[in-house]
């Protein structure tokens, strides 16, 4: 039997060997937890994190509010960055629920993907 984990992983590394992040257009990862949920702005040529945020003292909201504030804050920092194209990773998770409500954000914020 395979877990909801295992599962995930799979899904993963499919995506991870379709696509990468470069300079100019960088891999926009998303994790979610349970409690929180982080996205960061990954050069996988110089294996560096360019830019991040998370929700992490945001407590205002629902779970799917705050994972929009968090698209909002990266589509900020990025474009201060002068980045405004990436590449979307939603790192084996479904694009619903936060991690849509994230990219929708950023997406709002400016950032083209």
């Amino acid at each position: 039997m395979v877990t909801k984990i295992q599962r995930r992983n799979k899904i993963k590394a499919r995506i991870r060997g379709k696509i990468s992040g470069t300079a100019q257009r960088p891999r926009m990862t998303v994790f979610r937890s349970n409690k929180q949920i982080y996205v960061q702005l990954v050069d996988d040529l110089a294996g560096t994190t360019m830019v991040s945020a998370s929700s992490k003292g945001i407590e205002e909201g629902t779970k799917t509010e705050i994972a929009a504030k968090v698209g909002q804050a990266i589509a900020k920092k990025a474009l201060e960055a002068g980045i405004n194209e990436v590449v979307f990773d939603r790192n084996g998770y479904l694009f619903h629920g936060r991690v849509k409500s994230l990219a929708d954000a950023a997406r709002e914020g400016g950032l083209k993907f």
